[in-house]
């Protein structure tokens, strides 16, 4: 089934609604019946709470219509994988609740995220509620991005590398990174870009979960959030592909550490950690820093 504009425009108000209500739930609760994933290969991977899955229901009894009258597969984070994302033409890609760990300890960094993604990996539509702030941030493929209803113009030029002397590179990372035996080659690697880049040093920074690092690399430029293909991890699906659509739609860098498409319906896995993931300011930096290697860390 194709979707004209017209649907893509009614589904995302759907997912903006959706995003709304459960991000609305978030703020309003506190983290309980803290559990363990048995296949998280991470402690951010592993946690889930109940707020997790109310925030899931909530989003699904927005969007359940949608999945037979625009015939939608359905990919959700506290749900399996029913392999209906490789047959349908489009899919809902949702994380109700990214950043669980920073929602346990109190911490900004959590959102709600939502997006549809066509079978080849497309993203179509982003959303991504922030209930910390109540910031709502959403794009539709061809339309624009917006934030909290209005244009979005991330500041993502120039696309060169003539950036004024005074400014960082603001590098995103996870929280793991920190305590990792790479952390200081990495943190070494990312200062060579940034000299490279004319720009004079770093800003070393951990948003949160993988959906909140990606949105401030739009509002940090210069910026990058980089995850190195490994063997485990990596994040998944639902991760990046809303963001994915927002860096499409203002011009920004969202692709593999090789500079492919990002996988965003990868076949024999949910995880993104086969070919890392790279979000950049512009493609000069992006770049210089798959120039990097994956044996950074």
């Amino acid at each position: 089934m194709n979707l004209t504009e017209r649907d893509l425009h009614e589904l995302a108000d759907l997912a903006i609604t959706a995003a709304t209500r459960a991000g609305q739930m978030i703020a309003r609760s506190r983290p309980t019946n803290v559990q363990h994933k048995a296949d998280g290969v991470s402690l951010a991977s592993q946690v889930v709470t109940e707020i997790d899955r109310e925030a899931e229901n909530i989003i699904l009894k927005h969007l359940s219509a949608t999945l037979a009258r625009f015939e939608l597969g359905l990919l959700t984070e506290e749900r399996d994988d029913d392999g209906g994302r490789h047959t349908a033409d489009y899919f809902w890609c949702i994380d109700p609740l990214d950043g669980t760990l920073p929602f346990i300890e109190g911490l900004a960094g959590y959102s709600v995220s939502i997006a549809l993604v066509g079978r080849d990996g497309t993203p179509w539509v982003g959303v991504v509620y922030d209930p910390v702030h109540r910031t709502l941030l959403h794009a539709i493929r061809g339309v624009g991005a917006f934030r909290d209803g209005k244009p979005w113009t991330s500041p993502t030029s120039p696309r060169g590398v003539n950036w004024p002397m005074e400014e960082e590179l603001s590098v995103m990372i996870d929280r793991s990174v920190e305590t990792s035996a790479t952390f200081d080659r990495l943190v070494a690697a990312f200062e060579h870009v940034a000299h490279g880049l004319g720009l004079r040093g770093l800003d070393v920074y951990a948003a949160g979960g993988g959906v909140m690092n990606a949105c401030e690399v739009l509002a940090r430029a210069p910026a990058c959030y980089v995850k190195f293909p490994k063997p485990t991890g990596g994040g998944s699906l639902w991760d990046f592909a809303a963001t994915a659509c927002f860096f499409h739609e203002v011009g920004a860098v969202a692709t593999d550490i090789y500079g492919a498409p990002l996988d965003l319906n990868r076949r024999d896995s949910t995880r993104m950690n086969h070919r890392g993931v790279l979000f950049a300011t512009n493609e000069t930096m992006a770049a210089a820093i798959r120039a990097i290697g994956p044996g950074a860390t």
